[in-house]
């Protein structure tokens, strides 16, 4: 198997770049969708067109392309010689991813909120939460690039 992975390593780290892109479009896209949605939507007519441009997102483009990051990920990890988990940097990256996650988590739960109208959390509070993804991606780059 540690063969096969090795062999494999440029097409595994090639689609876990591309999905990690898809998935990152994602999360700097919706949490602005949710601000128009919350400021903008002032009939049922916008607020239903949100709701399916807010769920397709999530559904057709975020849910896969975090699943492939996962999945393309664990296989790096899983490839001989390419983690030092004695090194700080695969912690950092691994904390940080987490926290992605978790971000893309809260984001579907306020989706459905939101779709089904109890929605609470403002305009200003969904930009104040775009921000978290920037932060979390410079922490991965920066762990990965630099290896500190």
């Amino acid at each position: 198997m540690a063969d096969l992975l090795a062999t494999l390593y440029p097409w595994t780290k090639s689609l876990h770049i591309m999905s990690v892109i898809a998935w990152m479009a994602g999360l700097f896209y919706l949490p602005r969708l949710f601000v128009h949605h919350v400021e903008q939507a002032e009939t049922e007519k916008m607020a239903e067109t949100f709701a399916m441009m807010e769920r397709k997102l999530l559904k057709v483009i975020m849910n896969p392309a975090a699943i492939s990051t996962w999945l393309f990920g664990l296989l790096l990890v899983l490839t001989p010689g390419i983690v030092d988990w004695s090194m700080v940097w695969p912690w950092t990256k691994g904390a940080a991813v987490l926290a992605m996650t978790w971000f893309h988590m809260w984001l579907a739960l306020r989706r459905k909120d939101l779709a089904a109208g109890t929605n609470r959390v403002s305009g200003r509070q969904y930009r104040m939460m775009n921000e978290l993804p920037t932060l979390l991606m410079v922490v991965i780059v920066l762990s990965v690039v630099v290896k500190f």
